[in-house]
């Protein structure tokens, strides 16, 4: 029986990463989802009065955003041991920047409509492109991972 060598025990613990923090933040934004059910269902004002659509819009794409990324988490834990040459820097960036996009993007959204000004969102929303960025850098480097 051989050991694993030192790539092997990279992508274990990125795979293990990966999937608790899609497991886990799957999990979040699904109770984040019923949880905006329930707010719809008792007809709550602070969530359904028109002058709360922008908050009702942030958190339901906090909710969308945060499910979706949960599930590509998923996708690239899977994908991992895939890879024809990975390397330690590109795999090392990917994963951090997909792990900061799926804080950061629903995060944003969330804050964005946790304080509304004059029907805009609040500040929060200044981290929805820095999500955006580091998913974008995320998925490039994945993508050219897969090259032969």
């Amino acid at each position: 029986m051989t050991s694993p060598t030192e790539p092997d025990l990279q992508l274990d613990l990125l795979m293990g990463r990966h999937l608790r923090l899609g497991w886990w933040s799957l999990l979040l934004f699904l109770c984040a989802g019923v949880a905006l059910e329930a707010l719809h269902g008792f007809k709550l004002g602070f969530y359904l009065d028109v002058s709360n659509a922008t908050r009702r819009h942030m958190w339901t794409l906090c909710h969308a955003h945060g499910t979706l990324l949960s599930l590509v988490n998923l996708a690239f834990a899977a994908s991992l041991f895939h890879l024809p040459h990975p390397t330690a820097k590109a795999l090392c960036w990917a994963s951090t920047s997909l792990s900061a996009s799926t804080v950061l993007l629903p995060g944003g959204f969330f804050l964005g409509g946790l304080w509304i000004y004059a029907g805009d969102p609040g500040l929060g929303i200044a981290l929805v492109p820095l999500g955006a960025l580091a998913l974008f850098v995320a998925t490039l480097l994945t993508a050219r991972m897969t090259r032969r």
